[in-house]
């Protein structure tokens, strides 16, 4: 079994943490995000030595399975206001390629027409190369 939610949560520099309630906002340089922990997780933020602690508030099964969900999610949060998330993709196949124009994604897959994606603002797109993909 999974002890993820044991470890705190360390808040990184450059990211401010606000704890009201059950309700957990982080804000730094690439935005703002929120979370409404549920109910049947403890939740403490320890200013001292900048960490977010969780732990699970009875001993159901339920509690016992958000108690790491929840702190994974927390975790992913301040790395997503510090840095920022990117995932590179490569296209494999014959023929398949990408071109990124703007906010359009424009994929090649071998289908009788092209498919247009359209990205939303806060996304960017690359292709460096025509089967690599930068999200």
């Amino acid at each position: 079994m999974s002890r993820v939610g044991k470890y705190p949560v360390e808040i990184l520099d450059g990211v401010e943490v606000n704890l009201q309630g059950q309700l957990l906002k982080t804000k730094g340089p690439k935005g703002e995000l929120s979370y409404n922990v549920p109910k049947k997780v403890k939740i403490t933020h320890d200013n001292d030595n900048k960490q977010l602690s969780f732990e699970p508030a009875d001993e159901s099964k339920e509690a016992r399975s958000l108690w790491g969900t929840c702190r994974s999610i927390a975790s992913n949060m301040v790395v997503g206001v510090k840095d920022g998330f990117k995932i590179e993709l490569q296209l494999q196949g014959v023929g398949y390629r990408a071109q990124a124009q703007g906010k359009l994604l424009t994929l090649f897959l071998g289908y009788s027409h092209d498919i247009k994606m359209a990205m939303p603002e806060t996304i960017t797109v690359e292709t460096p190369t025509p089967t690599e993909i930068i999200v």
